[in-house]
């Protein structure tokens, strides 16, 4: 596809002088603004982990769901669940134990969504955990689907670090719907 500028440019005339960098520099400060603003990536505290397609067991998923207020998953799904995602991180703690979770799905085009978002509520870092947990997803998308649009559905206790990174719970009214279809 050509550029604007060489659709707009005539063949017969001559091609216009490129634009010293010192004219482009305030065109990129305004492209770049957002960037700046972007917080400092957060810190697990010592002895925990980031871990990056490490299979977790359906039994420590089912533990960490349950410790957040969600519901189990047989064992079966979680492995469906697993195999569709595009990737999944992990938190775990200095004992071993998985206390952060969050996965990934996308149509490889247009959207790109995160799904199980939490954190053992009964860990001391669990603000830190969801954090390094979002920080790290984004950080994942921006790099293989940039230009996706991201949405997610996330406990109470995840806003705080998802009001950080700058999403907007239910913007322009928009509501995340759910439908069960086993019963």
């Amino acid at each position: 596809m050509a550029s604007p500028r060489a659709c707009a440019t005539r063949a017969d005339q001559p091609p216009r002088p490129s634009p010293e960098p010192s004219q482009l520099r305030p065109a990129l400060d305004s492209l770049l603004i957002p960037f700046r603003s972007q917080p400092q990536a957060p810190r697990l505290r010592e002895g925990y982990a980031l871990l990056a397609n490490s299979l977790p067991s359906p039994d420590e998923l089912n533990r960490l769901l349950l410790a957040s207020g969600d519901r189990s998953r047989n064992p079966d799904r979680w492995q469906r669940v697993l195999d569709n995602s595009l990737w999944h991180l992990g938190v775990q703690s200095p004992e071993g134990k998985l206390v952060g979770f969050v996965r990934a799905t996308s149509d490889l085009a247009l959207n790109a969504n995160l799904w199980d978002l939490c954190a053992d509520p009964g860990d001391p870092h669990q603000g830190d955990i969801l954090a390094v947990l979002v920080h790290g997803s984004l950080g994942k998308l921006r790099r293989e689907l940039a230009g996706c649009s991201i949405s997610l559905s996330a406990p109470p206790e995840a806003l705080a670090a998802l009001d950080r990174y700058g999403f907007s719970v239910d913007p322009g009214g928009i509501r995340a719907m759910g439908l069960n279809l086993l019963g």
